[in-house]
């Protein structure tokens, strides 16, 4: 029924839009997404996005469907401490999980195999998995401890991906930047966007 399923963090690091639209776009897609989301995360939909989340996963489950026009089931909320769903466990886990945005502590968490609570248990299991793991983190500088947490994931196979939008394609406002983004997830997840043309094939600047 679905083309992919696709498990869908949100943790704490500013940047609400770009979990948002890839949400929005994986159930265009129609991908299944299981989503996951921080108490911090709840904070930052709050103040950047002025969304206030139901704490009941089920409801939380019901404003997603609702705000992306989702079909039924196509979008599942698990609790932090929920450790009885698919997520939790290498027999059932999708083998695709994107953390967007990824608070640096995610990072750290992941990087360290702590497991303590739903998202970090669900990094681990697509990383001994050997499945698709992309962090997307957003914070600025890094610190030289960020920086080896990065490295050291990366060497575990997950994907790194910054949210540090281009330029070239001329965007006109904040949403060109947030799909800019969001466009580079879908390519890595293999699914068709045309948010962003790719490089080669968009029109060359005019010389001055």
């Amino acid at each position: 029924m679905w083309s992919k399923t696709v498990t869908l963090a949100i943790t704490g690091a500013s940047g609400a839009p770009y979990a948002l639209r890839l949400l929005e776009l994986l159930v265009k897609a129609n991908c299944q997404v299981y989503v996951l989301v921080s108490s911090a995360a709840k904070v930052v939909l709050a103040t950047e996005e002025n969304i206030k989340l139901p704490g009941n996963p089920e409801d939380a489950a019901a404003f997603f469907i609702d705000r992306t026009e989702a079909k039924p089931g196509q979008i599942q909320v698990f609790g932090k401490q929920d450790w009885f769903s698919p997520v939790a466990s290498g027999s059932a886990a999708p083998k695709h999980m994107v953390v967007c945005p990824c608070s640096t502590g995610t990072l750290s968490a992941v990087a360290v195999g702590a497991s303590d609570n739903l998202i970090e248990r669900a990094a681990d299991v697509v990383l001994k998995e050997r499945g698709q793991l992309i962090l997307v983190p957003r914070e600025m500088p890094f610190s030289t401890l960020h920086l080896e947490n990065m490295f050291k994931l990366s060497q575990m196979g997950a994907t790194i991906m910054p949210a540090a939008p281009g330029f070239y394609h001329n965007p006109k406002d904040i949403s060109d930047l947030v799909d800019f983004v969001v466009a580079r997830i879908l390519d890595h997840l293999g699914i068709d966007q045309t948010l962003m043309a790719r490089w080669g094939y968009q029109p060359k600047p005019k010389e001055e």
